[in-house]
């Protein structure tokens, strides 16, 4: 599973191209801030199973904020946010929003169980995997979202990556590397706390770690000078 190192990295490369006009230290914090906040739903788990890649995890969320944020910003006669961040603040608000999606939640998405994305309306884990191809012999080909129809009944069945809910799906992380039962079993737990476990993640870590240096070293370009 992506790392909270990864998902940083990768929020540091949103928040370098997103962040124009806005991109200092305290609106680097507040993305990171948002884009780990996820995580703590590891530490439910001992309480609540199958909390980890549900309660933080949730589509749910990030689309009630969204909402909430384009109606103070964009529908009242005052912003909250607005009045006591200026616009500043509202661009903050919307790229650690944007961050939160696509360097974390949807970034799970794509990896082991998924995340259950519609919880707590419905419990259920979604996993995005298949391939999108152009054949030259079946034209467009798609996998992720398999749809069947019952030749007797004529009923259809639309299978978008779903597989268990908090009953049956554990996902490993350092508080809980194993189910409950597993974990009885074991004499010594081992915890591990991963940093990068594929190339392509370290990779990723390195680049958003260079973005922010590179971008921090960089000068204005020269004013126009009138002739």
């Amino acid at each position: 599973m992506p790392s909270t190192v990864v998902h940083a990295g990768f929020a540091l490369l949103l928040a370098a191209g997103l962040l124009k006009g806005a991109y200092d230290r305290p609106a680097l914090a507040v993305v990171l801030l948002v884009v780990v906040l996820p995580e703590i739903d590891s530490f439910l788990g001992p309480v609540m199973p199958g909390a980890h890649r549900t309660v933080g995890h949730t589509f749910v969320l990030p689309a009630a904020a969204g909402l909430l944020l384009y109606y103070d910003t964009r529908v009242r006669d005052v912003s909250v946010v607005r009045e006591r961040f200026a616009d500043r603040g509202v661009r903050v608000a919307w790229v650690a929003l944007f961050v939160h999606c696509f360097a974390h939640v949807f970034l799970d998405w794509a990896h082991l169980d998924g995340v259950n994305a519609l919880w707590p309306l419905h419990d259920r884990f979604f996993r995005l995997e298949g391939e999108l191809l152009l054949s030259t012999a079946d034209g467009v080909v798609q996998t992720f979202v398999d749809i069947d129809v019952d030749p007797e009944t004529g009923d259809r069945r639309v299978d978008a990556g779903g597989s268990g809910t908090t009953e049956t799906v554990h996902v490993n992380n350092p508080v809980e590397p194993g189910s409950p039962a597993e974990l009885a079993e074991q004499e010594t737990i081992d915890r591990r706390f991963p940093i990068a476990n594929r190339g392509w993640r370290l990779y990723l870590v390195l680049v958003g770690g260079f973005t922010v240096i590179a971008r921090r070293l960089q000068s204005d370009p020269p004013a126009d000078v009138e002739e």
